[in-house]
């Protein structure tokens, strides 16, 4: 790799039948669209860049399935893999996106003034909205600063976005992948303030410094993951991969992991209000950054920002906190409340790891079709109640009462 036009030439002498992947013990989204009649229509095609149909699949042929998430089974290598390849892509967007049709257009909203107060479970009387004002004690009009720290032991946003003109990191050859690390250092050198930081490049770092910034969870890990190496995304490492931080390791951009860029806002506590507020600004700077260096987003109004993942597509925006659920993990209701709440669990390793001493990575399960301020609304929302469960088993008392409906 990066895969190329005479490799899916010589595939080519073979029928579609003897080249069709044996799926029949797979539980991801590709597979469950893929049919022989497909994989032979689209097989011969290939992108401008020279990504095929194989190359799209190889990751879900690899990894037939995930013990904590349904994952997607396919990634793009550009930008015009979800073009070329859309009679595949489509339905798989639609699987994983709830119902997310070809026709319609996604939404964005970084605006952190729109973020609201997270509604209690037991409605406040008007007696007691009428006393808090008396003592100037009301809820404040933004939201998402109040999760009970002893239970939210972190909070973060991340997004991922993706440069136009160059292909994608399962993709991308070495010089393109060198290209868009020197872009994304130059400009992130003029961020200023509270955002004032610096580039770490990994090729640079000592096995050990590595270690600690993954431990602290402000870097990616090593490219041991079965889902990204499957992919392509692993090759030459670490050359041209690193981290950019500011000084009080608070907003964070890795360069070349999954995606072009991604960018993270963090930080200890509940506080879900800092930490939007500083994912938004540092954002839309980020990008006014790029621009004026003639280097635009990959984005469209179908699709929303253009990612690896299809999984990712649209706001490319998970909101997660790391949250102490010892008694809530283990009821009978939890899954069954997650999804109903629209968010999703994992370790707070990462996707391939499980939950320790009843801490999980609470996060929104969707990405494209909702704004950003809908899906951290909806973690902020969600979290508040879990911790309200978790509170009222502690007791021993019982949560049907506070049951949410499906969102």
């Amino acid at each position: 790799m990066p895969f190329g036009n005479t490799h899916n030439q010589e595939k080519m002498k073979y029928a579609s039948d003897q080249e069709y992947p044996d799926l029949s013990k797979h539980n991801n989204h590709m597979a469950k669209i893929l049919t022989p009649a497909m994989y032979e229509r689209l097989r011969s095609k290939q992108t401008p860049s020279g990504f095929t149909l194989d190359d799209i699949i190889q990751t879900g042929i690899d990894n037939p399935g995930h013990p904590f998430i349904m994952t997607v089974g396919c990634v793009a290598g550009d930008e015009e893999t979800y073009e070329v390849f859309k009679e595949l892509l489509d339905p798989v967007i639609e699987d994983r996106h709830g119902g997310y049709k070809p026709s319609d257009k996604h939404k964005t909203d970084i605006n952190p003034a729109n973020l609201k107060v997270a509604q209690p479970s037991v409605q406040l009387t008007w007696l007691t909205v009428f006393l808090n004002r008396e003592t100037n004690t009301c809820p404040p009009p933004q939201g998402g600063d109040d999760l009970d720290p002893d239970y939210v032991l972190s909070s973060r946003v991340r997004t991922g976005r993706s440069v136009r003109g160059f292909c994608l990191p399962p993709h991308c050859s070495r010089g393109e992948r060198r290209a868009v690390e020197q872009l994304s250092i130059e400009a992130l050198a003029s961020l200023t303030g509270d955002l004032n930081g610096k580039y770490y490049a990994l090729k640079n770092m000592t096995d050990a410094e590595q270690q600690q910034l993954i431990d602290d969870h402000f870097l990616f890990d090593k490219p041991v993951s079965p889902l990204l190496l499957a992919s392509g995304m692993g090759r030459d490492w670490p050359d041209a991969r690193g981290i950019w931080h500011n000084d009080n390791k608070t907003f964070l951009v890795w360069v070349n992991e999954e995606d072009h860029l991604r960018v993270i806002s963090m930080q200890k506590g509940g506080n879900m209000k800092e930490v939007f507020n500083r994912f938004c600004t540092g954002l839309t700077k980020i990008e006014t950054l790029f621009k004026e260096s003639n280097h635009a987003f990959m984005w469209n109004e179908h699709l929303g920002y253009v990612l690896t993942c299809p999984s990712n597509l649209g706001t490319g925006l998970r909101a997660g906190v790391h949250v102490k659920l010892p008694n809530m993990s283990k009821n009978a209701m939890f899954e069954d409340v997650l999804k109903k709440l629209r968010l999703q669990k994992r370790g707070t390793g990462g996707v391939d790891t499980a939950a320790v001493g009843g801490v999980f990575d609470i996060s929104n399960a969707d990405r494209l079709g909702f704004s950003e301020v809908e899906l951290v609304q909806m973690v902020v929302d969600g979290v508040k109640l879990l911790v309200e469960m978790e509170k009222k088993l502690e007791k021993g008392e019982s949560i049907d009462d506070i049951m949410p409906a499906q969102k």
